[in-house]
């Protein structure tokens, strides 16, 4: 079978894998009917993060079940599932209080399979699910193929946009401001709205980007960086910042922005993966009393919440995949991302 695999910076071929194979007993086999390049993929495609070997690469699937272990309760063969951007048993300490990304006996797509080697990457023709039941969220069919793109959205960027909203702690006619107008970003725009927030400002300088987070709920807009965006924000928000900042993105620069346009008692919720050395300044927001919360979003927990809204149309976050490419194509989905060209790429086997 055909699956993505990273081999150096920017070195991403799709290659013949091994078909997978149950093993554990507890484990699923998943046709992946769509996955897509996540911006954190971008991490290791641009060298930050170091790929040692080859290996797969991709943690965002949607599929159909063809095959379950035999120790497999929740789960057939047939169903249509969303799978997390990691794996979780989802009944061990961690999982029942809420932080599923820290399963005692989970793990990471495409990283340390905790047995030697690597586990299977999501981007790729078929992918073996380990502690199927805790992993996978079963979606009940039909499945028609215009939901295929908001569904995949709940594997990683909706529900990581979502904790950065819940994480800030979000309600109704909150003042909130988003760092960051990728795919996560533009998601935590429809989950402050979703959750009541009535000013949300996009701080975004892409056009199209733009457009697209007006649509999801943005009621303004700045395009200014540094000094000048935090004026812009406090200009919005009665001159004293934001109640509730979002930042999705993950530097030095973008946690700056956040912290300095939060109001004094407000709250950050950051949920951008920290590859560009970002710092928390203790004393500025101890004198503040600016608050900081987040961290990996533990998505499959919100997927129950969220399906619902996605499959009635209440949210729409599918629009934040504006290429479509096969498998095959792999290598232009990473490149058209880190040139900007494309906010998410949706990749079909």
């Amino acid at each position: 079978m055909l699956a993505t695999v990273i081999h150096a910076p920017r070195d991403i071929r799709v290659e013949e894998v091994a078909d997978p194979a149950l093993s554990t007993g507890g484990d699923a086999i998943v046709r992946v009917v769509a996955a897509c390049v996540c911006g954190s993929d971008l991490w290791p495609y641009r060298g930050v993060t170091p790929t040692r070997e080859p290996h797969r690469i991709g943690h965002e699937f949607i599929g159909i079940v063809e095959e379950v272990g035999p120790d497999v309760r929740s789960i057939a063969a047939g169903d249509f599932v969303i799978a997390p951007f990691y794996v979780c048993d989802g009944t061990c300490a961690n999982c029942r209080n809420g932080v599923s990304t820290s399963c005692l006996n989970g793990g990471w797509w495409g990283g340390d399979d905790r047995f030697g080697g690597f586990a299977d990457g999501g981007q790729g023709e078929r992918v073996r699910v380990p502690l199927a039941d805790g992993t996978l969220a079963v979606v009940e069919g039909p499945v028609s193929d215009d939901e295929i793109p908001g569904l995949l959205t709940l594997s990683d960027v909706m529900g990581t946009g979502h904790h950065a909203a819940v994480s800030a702690g979000v309600g109704p006619g909150d003042s909130v401001a988003v760092v960051g107008d990728g795919a996560v970003g533009l998601c935590a725009i429809i989950a402050a709205k979703r959750l009541g927030a009535t000013t949300i400002i996009a701080m975004s300088r892409h056009p199209q980007r733009q457009a697209l987070a007006r649509e999801f709920g943005a009621t303004h807009v700045v395009e200014e960086r540094g000094d000048a965006g935090i004026k812009a924000v406090r200009a919005l928000t009665g001159g004293i910042g934001a109640d509730r900042v979002l930042e999705c993105v993950g530097t030095k620069e973008s946690m700056d922005q956040a912290l300095r346009s939060t109001r004094p008692g407000g709250m950050v919720g950051y949920v951008g993966v920290p590859n560009g050395g970002p710092e928390l300044p203790i004393r500025r927001m101890f004198d503040r009393n600016v608050g900081v919360n987040g961290g990996v979003a533990p998505v499959r927990g919100y997927i129950d919440e969220l399906l619902p809204d996605v499959r009635s149309g209440v949210i729409n976050p599918g629009l934040v995949f504006d290429l479509t490419l096969p498998l095959s194509e792999a290598a232009e989905a990473y490149a058209a991302m880190d040139e900007r060209r494309a906010t998410k790429v949706l990749l079909q086997p």
